[in-house]
């Protein structure tokens, strides 16, 4: 469907397609013995998101996003037992997904400038809760606007303090990750009616 066929619709609603879309995490090690670690790229599987907005203008443009933080899995060649071991960390320790299983965010202001006929240029503030704790937070990102498909590509950095995740560290401390992560995705939306 394209656009200007929705024009009659006060806002229109499109739905993140998870089995098209990227969506990783980068941690970094840091430590005596970061040069033998790894900077563990991860994952996002389980999550739904969607975008709302009024045809043509963008105006009342919002977002959501909710994942299962369970879900979560490491991409790097990795012995099986490290592989096990990290997932376990980061399962029990940095995300606690027994007693916080969702992360989510939801837009607060969403500005979006057309760069293109079909290529928009957005920037999306918002609250970010993430092991129980709900802060603001602010991305930017590029959208390919193609009538029944949107394609939203952008990253930004979170520290894991801020959310109070203390610093997770192996081999006796001698090997940890910064605070801070680094998110990319590349996330496909579907139009729905």
């Amino acid at each position: 469907m394209e656009v200007g066929t929705k024009r009659g619709l006060a806002t229109v609603r499109y739905i993140f397609d998870g089995a098209a879309s990227r969506f990783t995490v980068q941690a970094f090690a840091t430590g005596l013995l970061y040069a033998f670690g790894h900077n563990p790229t991860i994952a996002l599987r389980d999550y739904e998101g969607e975008v709302q907005f009024v045809p043509d203008t963008y105006e009342k443009a919002s977002v959501r996003f909710a994942l299962k933080t369970s879900t979560l899995e490491v991409l790097d060649e990795l012995k099986r037992d490290d592989r096990e071991k990290l997932e376990r960390v980061m399962y029990e320790d940095v995300l606690d997904t027994a007693h916080f299983p969702d992360a989510v965010f939801e837009s607060q202001q969403v500005s979006v400038q057309k760069i293109a006929s079909a290529l928009l240029q957005v920037s999306v503030t918002g609250s970010l809760t993430l092991r129980g704790v709900t802060r603001n937070h602010s991305f930017e990102a590029r959208v390919q606007d193609l009538g029944s498909t949107l394609r939203i590509a952008g990253n930004f950095s979170l520290n894991q303090s801020d959310y109070g995740i203390k610093a997770v560290s192996f081999a006796g401390g001698a090997l940890r990750l910064k605070d801070e992560l680094k998110f990319s995705f590349d996330v496909i939306a579907r139009f729905q009616e």
